[in-house]
Formats: C-alpha cells, structure tokens, sequence
C-alpha cells in the first residue's frame, strides 16, 4: 500500500507511470506533474477504468474510501462508470430544462393561439414576477416552498390577483413539464390556499330594470358621434366584448342570415365566434352602412378610416350620458345581459344563447 511520503514524492518523469496502492487503486503520475486516483475493476468480463480524484483535494484515505464504494457497486453489478455517465447526463438535462427554459417553450407553443393582449401580459407576469427568481431553476429540483416566496413578492407589492394568477400560470407550465417528462408531478395544487385572497371586484355595471331603461333612454338621445351612438345603441343587443365591438368590420355581418361571425383571431378564447343579429340590431348596422359601409371597419376611429375607434370611445360616452366610472362601463354590457337573462331562466352554460 503506498504510504504518504511516497505520494507527496513521486516526481514528474518524461512518461506517465503508475503507483498502486491494492484492489485496483492507483495513482497516476503525469509528465505535467499532476496526480490522479484511478480505480482499475472488470465488469461484465471487461477491464475498466474510473476516475476517483485528484491529489492532494482528494487525501490517500478518502482514495482509499471512494475505491470501496465503487467495487461494493460492482459486486452488487452496478457499473460505476455508466453510473457517473448517467448521473452526468442527468445533471446536464436539468441544467438544460430550468424553469424559464420550459416556460418558454410552453409559451411558444400555445401562444400562437393567444391574442395579442392576453399572451403580452402572460409572458410579462413570468418575466416580471418568476424568472427573476425561478428562471435558473431545474424544474424537476423546484419545491413548493420556493414557488410561493416569488408570489409572496407579488403579495407585498398589494396586487393580490397578480399573485393568484402567477401560480395559475406557472402550474400550467408544470403540467407541461410533467407532460414532457421534465417533471415528476405539479406541486402547484399544494399552494391551494396558501394565498392571500383576492377581494372580487365587479365591472361597474347597471342591472336593476328600471335603469336599465333608463340608460337605454339616455343613449337614444346621445348628441355625439353617430358612429359612437350607434356603438352604444349596438353594445346592449349583443353584448360582445367591447374590443370585439370597436373592432367590428363589415364583411363579419351577414344580414340575410342575421348572424355576426367573429373571426377566431379576434376572439379571447381563439375559436370562431357567433353572434345571432335581432331585427333591432340588423336596424342599427344598416342605419350607419351608408355613412361607414365603403370602409374596413364599422366603427372607425376619428383620426381615420383605417383604424378602428379608440377603446376608450365608448367609455367617454358614457361619461358624457352623465354615467361615471362606478356605474356604467363599455364592458358592463356583458355582465348586464347574463345577470337581465339569468334570473328570467336562461342558463348560462346553454347553448341556446
């Protein structure tokens, strides 16, 4: 067995050389001087060689220590070389899939799908809210715990529903994982509850029967831009979303058919959207095609006729009907109508409407 003198003494020669300790252990001299632990063994019938450090980081004992562990993984027929090879390559895996590198390939799947708006803000909340402290993470190492000490950031800066919708978005990125073989399970379902939670806020919308009467009246009498009254006068009969209505256009409508079809690159969900037309609104539409009819959109915008009018148009209408903020929205229409219509039966989830 060689003993410490003879290590700290074996020299440099112009050829590599070996000095055996036992058991297949040894320590290799380079012509650069430097001194490395092997371990000669067989397996499976075959003479192999592996690596167990190098000297002096790695002493004669702890040498001697790893040379035992090694062919203990031998008599129990475990390659330790394949072993480190796997280990390696498991290493370099996880190095490859961080949580930002699976996020984003998640992302670049889906979003295609997405409009514009609602993909911006998802990717923003990661960048913002998760990569900075995530990012670098295997995804296959993250605990739960980590996870919710990025969203507790979120909740100290006061935005609640920020936070809630991070963990959403960050479980659906783990499912993905999981899908993907990146991932063992999603550990979001274990911060349920662990929020703080979020005060339900309500679009400022009119629903008592008498009012809505009332703002009905009152957009009837609208003195402003008749492109703008007949978006008011439009809004309340089907009920769309407000983007979905400003940026309306004419070759949509089909008037012998009653029917607003709403292409799916314009729709929140990405699927074709449609909208049966009454007789009221057919009036509506075929009142203002004279004065926008030869344009692209049915409600252009003031500073020209290849743009759509502004998203706040309608809101500054409403404004000057005498409506504020806390009463009456362009998207408030929505909520009017599915509360109008639910407690006279019509269920929500029907397709009857």
């Amino acid at each position: 067995m060689l003993t410490r003198v003879q290590v700290e003494n074996a020299k440099a020669k112009e050829k590599a050389y070996r000095l055996f300790d036992g058991r297949g252990l040894y320590l290799e001299v380079s012509p650069s001087g430097g001194r490395y632990w092997r371990l000669k063994y067989r397996f499976a019938g075959k003479e192999k060689r592996i690596s167990l450090g190098v000297y002096p980081e790695v002493g004669i004992k702890e040498a001697r220590d790893r040379c035992d562990e090694a062919r203990r993984k031998v008599a129990a027929r475990i390659d330790p070389s394949e072993q480190r090879k796997a280990e390696k390559l498991i290493t370099v895996q996880k190095a490859a899939n961080t949580f930002e590198a699976v996020a984003r390939e998640w992302f670049a799947l889906h979003s295609p799908r997405w409009v514009a708006s609602h993909s911006d803000k998802l990717i923003r909340r990661l960048e913002n809210y998760i990569f900075p402290w995530l990012g670098t993470r295997p995804i296959a190492d993250l605990k739960p715990v980590e996870l919710l000490a990025a969203l507790r950031r979120i909740e100290t800066k006061g935005v609640n529903e920020t936070a809630h919708r991070a963990l959403q978005v960050c479980g659906r990125v783990m499912r993905y994982a999981v899908a993907t073989g990146r991932a063992d399970r999603d550990f979001t379902r274990d911060l349920a509850g662990a929020l703080a939670p979020v005060k339900e806020r309500h679009l400022a919308s009119i629903t008592e029967p008498t009012q809505v009467a009332a703002l009905l009246r009152a957009i009837d009498s609208y003195n402003g831009s008749f492109v703008t009254k007949c978006a008011l006068r439009l809004a309340p009969l089907v009920f769309v979303r407000p983007g979905e209505l400003r940026m309306a256009e004419w070759t949509e409508f089909d008037f012998e058919k009653q029917e607003w079809r709403i292409p799916a690159a314009r729709t929140k969900m990405r699927a074709l959207h449609l909208v049966p037309l009454s007789k009221q609104a057919v009036a509506v539409l075929q009142e203002l095609q004279p004065l926008t009819g030869d344009q692209r959109f049915v409600f252009p915008g003031e500073r020209g006729r290849d743009r759509a009018m502004s998203n706040n148009t309608v809101n500054a209408a409403l404004r000057r009907l005498g409506y504020s903020r806390t009463e009456m929205t362009g998207h408030g229409f929505r909520s009017m109508a599915s509360t109008l219509l639910n407690e006279q039966g019509w269920n929500a989830y029907s397709a009857s409407w």
